[in-house]
């Protein structure tokens, strides 16, 4: 068997068991079941956020390849401020998807980062251009992350968002995949990723909607309409992966990192995740917006 593909699959496999274990109560109780009470599932996830980003701003950093001026110094204490202003919600009094002016205009900032980068790129050659992208490209994302979970303290629950988001997101891409390697014949970003199909992303939307039906189904209890949610990962996914691609290709790059043994880095892996992330949070925030007007 190719040693290539041990590789990946094992890789892909702890991966994906780290994911779980600190998306879902599993990993506190897998914890707790050998020393109790030692830790709580909200701070497993904040862990691993934590870890992903810190990991993911190393990476963006030397992607874009920063000069000898200040810039590059001050990119991870600007990104660990804003990162912080987040986790006291989180750990003080949680989210609750207010409407509020600062959160869509961080979106904003996101969708002006990826109008940037693929219409104006060449601001993305001044420091100051790559300190404001790479802030807005990995700190506004994590910290919208640290929303999508409800958990209460008093009996130890944590929601599945999180999880089903990740799960959607892979099937997004697996469907895409496959429906393109079998019907694909339109490019649909020829330059930037060749192998990407308007068919596939077609079929990915269709078989992710068939797969949320299915969570929103039988997990009635989340928050928003999965169906709905389905679609933006599945719409907004692609776009995810478009970006990163783009990002490497104008500093000739070709993968963020190695830290995934034959994937990539932590950013070739969360590519969906960090565009997926705030589209998803804003939908949270436009659902409850027009439930309380309604």
């Amino acid at each position: 068997m190719d040693k290539n593909l041990i590789q990946r699959t094992l890789s892909g496999i702890v991966y994906v068991a780290i994911i779980v274990l600190c998306v879902t109560p599993l990993g506190a109780k897998l914890i707790n079941s050998i020393s109790p009470d030692l830790v709580k599932q909200q701070y497993l996830y904040y862990g691993l956020i934590t870890f992903l980003m810190l990991v993911g701003t190393w990476e963006c950093v030397k992607i874009v390849q920063f000069g000898n001026g200040y810039e590059k110094w001050v990119v991870l204490p600007l990104i660990a401020f804003i990162f912080y202003l987040f986790s006291k919600r989180y750990f003080n009094y949680g989210f609750f998807f207010d409407f509020r002016l600062s959160e869509i205009l961080a979106i904003v900032l996101i969708l002006i980062a990826v109008v940037t980068l693929f219409k104006f790129s060449s601001e993305l050659y001044y420091d100051s251009g790559k300190l404001i992208f790479t802030v807005i490209y990995i700190a506004l994302p994590f910290s919208f992350a640290l929303g999508l979970p409800k958990f209460t303290s008093y009996d130890d629950t944590f929601s599945l968002e999180v999880l089903f988001l990740f799960i959607l997101i892979w099937s997004s891409d697996t469907f895409a995949y496959l429906t393109g390697k079998f019907f694909g014949k339109h490019k649909m970003a020829p330059k930037i990723s060749p192998k990407k199909t308007w068919e596939g992303y077609i079929g990915g939307v269709v078989l992710t909607l068939v797969l949320s039906y299915f969570i929103e189904h039988y997990h009635p209890d989340l928050r928003g309409n999965w169906m709905i949610v389905g679609f933006l990962v599945a719409a907004f996914a692609p776009l995810g992966d478009l970006v990163e691609s783009q990002l490497k290709r104008n500093f000739g790059v070709k993968d963020s990192g190695n830290i995934i043994p034959g994937h990539g880095g932590v950013l070739d892996r969360l590519d969906s995740f960090l565009i997926c992330v705030p589209v998803v949070y804003l939908y949270f925030i436009l659902a409850k917006f027009i439930y309380i007007i309604s």
